[in-house]
């Protein structure tokens, strides 16, 4: 039987798991839930268990896997294999995952960060095609991303590389969780849209329901604002257009940067499709120069929440003998 991979892509409220060829395709996957009580300490024992049960169900055994990659939350030392800083699992102190994890499965094992691994998976099997030179934008509660330059992730010194979502592009913007002003995140996360938004409805005099909404003080999210922007809704417009104006300028800086054959945008955000693409796209190419927009591409991404299990199981085929 040929050796497989495994994928785990953890996140504060599910993990999510996955068998895979080495080629990359799947063949079994399945999803326990993230306990993070106890400071997150049974986070790993029970994905370990979980493991274990599966291979044990499937009639396998350690032998049969060429390794297991992991993305996870917080800052992560590949080498290492530790991760601290994951507040969204209780993680405020050095975790040993790959220790606990090789110990308890007796599989090699991998880890990188969540947004890190999504740019793997984007980049192998999505709608990165396999180039050595992607990178990937993930639009959700936050805004991460990752840097593919000649088939290597960027790490950076602190493990910092590809933090995308803390280019500055407004210097006298709004507050950010990082303690900087004006961070792409604050702007065009899921929350940043809506920040942006009540932000500008305050200077808006026109006729608009969107702006009715928000002066209301009723409920309103991302997806709100870019389906009523689909509706011409003229405020809504006016929203889009600024959340695409800051994408747009944050892309173009990394376009100029890197010249990579493709920027992928990724995550919930993005599911506003074509709509979010082309604008980002247009003012794209009114921030780089001409070799770049020839070159580089703004596209969405192609795996929806199969990009984590997939990318992370690459960081495995590095055990192939």
């Amino acid at each position: 039987m040929d050796k497989k991979i495994i994928g785990i892509d953890l996140g504060g409220t599910t993990a999510k798991f996955a068998i895979l060829t080495p080629e990359g395709e799947i063949q079994q996957k399945w999803s326990i839930d993230t306990n993070i009580l106890d400071d997150g300490k049974h986070i790993i024992p029970e994905i370990i268990e979980s493991v274990n049960h599966r291979i044990k169900l499937y009639n396998m055994n350690a032998e049969n896997f060429i390794g297991i990659g992991m993305g996870t939350p917080g800052s992560v030392d590949s080498e290492a294999g530790t991760v601290i800083g994951a507040y969204n699992l209780n993680w405020t102190e050095l975790q040993y995952v790959k220790k606990q994890i090789e110990e308890g499965t007796g599989i090699k094992f991998a880890i990188d960060n969540d947004a890190n691994v999504a740019a793997l998976g984007e980049r192998w099997k999505g709608a990165g095609e396999n180039d050595p030179d992607v990178i990937f934008v993930t639009l959700g509660t936050g805004v991460g991303g990752g840097i593919v330059a000649a088939g290597n992730l960027i790490h950076g010194v602190a493990g910092a590389g590809g933090e995308i979502g803390h280019i500055t592009v407004d210097p006298e913007g709004f507050e950010c969780t990082c303690g900087k002003r004006g961070c792409l995140e604050t702007v065009s996360s899921a929350t940043g849209v809506v920040r942006l938004a009540r932000f500008l409805a305050e200077e808006y005099a026109g006729d608009s329901k969107l702006k009715a909404m928000l002066d209301n003080g009723e409920e309103v999210t991302s997806k709100d604002i870019f389906e009523m922007a689909q509706a011409d809704d003229p405020f809504g417009l006016m929203v889009v257009d600024r959340v695409c104006f800051y994408l747009g300028l944050a892309c173009g800086n990394l376009g100029n940067t890197m010249n990579p054959s493709s920027i992928v945008l990724g995550g919930g955000v993005s599911a506003a499709g074509e709509f979010l693409r082309s604008r980002v796209e247009k003012y794209f190419n009114q921030f780089t120069f001409p070799q770049v927009q020839q070159s580089t591409k703004i596209k969405l991404a192609e795996l929806g929440n199969e990009a984590g299990v997939i990318g992370a199981a690459s960081l495995a085929l590095k055990f192939a003998e």
